[in-house]
């Protein structure tokens, strides 16, 4: 049997520097360049085109040659050498004609090139906080719908615990990889951390029904078993499903990361959130349900 709670203090440490991090961080970007997260044109408004250049291009180039024509604050994203993304927060009536007059700004300043326009998107500012608030709605209401689920599911402010903060430190760990790769926060990122709080509270419900029988076991048979030798086998019965299912998804979200630039965000989180919701399970949810159990009178 692997003691895995031995390392449950050095485990504390590494998820409280997680979130140390991510606050410094989130504070010194907003001080230092105005604002945190990057937001996709779904959260921020504007326009989006998807240019192809018939040579290669250099991204900063070209977004010296957009503020110097008047679109400041524009951002790229590269696909491929080629091929690349411009965001700018103009919002125009007229999307195409404001894609044409940024293909004909990059064509004049970069010699011998010829620019292809692939795809063009507008976002208004009115559907951008639509989009938000729904994004928020649905988060907050996925997170407090699966904590009332492990406490109607257990019957138990402890168990409870175990599962909000464990869902908490998974969707804080996802956003903290984005703010520190300065990856964009989008709509597929929301679609990922509900996603991945699905995943997580699975691995977590498993290993709970397992203390839960070892506990009305033990109450039955009036044995007192010490609560960290009870979740220890717990987590014991339950780590070869949890390893193997993890790494049967993990293989399928690497190949969803080499699939292109179209799914790289979305597969970073999932794989992120596969990663750290695997370890919140027996490193987070666990330690702190045996925290507040404590109070219920069972030994520790």
């Amino acid at each position: 049997m692997i003691d895995v709670l031995k390392y449950r203090h050095y485990t504390a440490i590494v998820s409280l520097s997680i979130f140390i991090s991510f606050i410094g961080y989130y504070f010194y970007q907003k001080q230092t360049r105005g604002y945190a997260f990057s937001y996709s044109v779904d959260f921020e408004g504007g326009t989006q085109i998807r240019f192809k250049f018939d040579k290669p291009v250099n991204t900063a180039n070209i977004r010296t040659i957009l503020e110097h024509h008047g679109w400041a604050g524009a951002t790229t994203r590269q696909f491929s050498p080629e091929e690349i993304l411009v965001r700018v927060k103009d919002v125009s009536a007229d999307a195409k004609s404001l894609a044409n007059r940024i293909g004909k700004a990059l064509t004049d300043s970069i010699p011998g090139v010829s620019v292809e326009i692939l795809e063009t998107e507008l976002i208004r500012p009115a559907a951008v906080e639509a989009l938000r608030f729904k994004a928020l709605w649905a988060a907050g209401l996925a997170l407090i719908l699966m904590s009332l689920y492990i406490a109607l599911r257990f019957w138990s402010f402890a168990f409870a615990m175990g599962a909000i903060v464990s869902l908490f430190h998974d969707a804080v760990v996802v956003l903290a990889f984005f703010l520190f790769l300065d990856r964009e926060i989008s709509s597929s990122l929301i679609a990922a951390v509900i996603t991945l709080l699905g995943y997580s509270i699975n691995d977590t419900i498993v290993i709970f029904a397992r203390i839960r029988e070892s506990l009305a076991e033990n109450a039955r048979l009036k044995r007192v078993v010490p609560l960290t030798e009870i979740v220890t086998l717990s987590i014991n019965k339950t780590l070869r499903r949890t390893i193997l299912m993890s790494a049967a998804t993990t293989l399928t979200v690497i190949a969803m990361f080499l699939g292109g630039e179209s799914l790289r965000d979305l597969s970073l989180a999932l794989l992120v959130g596969i990663i750290f919701g695997t370890y919140s399970s027996i490193y987070i949810a666990s330690p702190v349900m045996m925290l507040f159990h404590k109070d219920e009178g069972q030994p520790s």
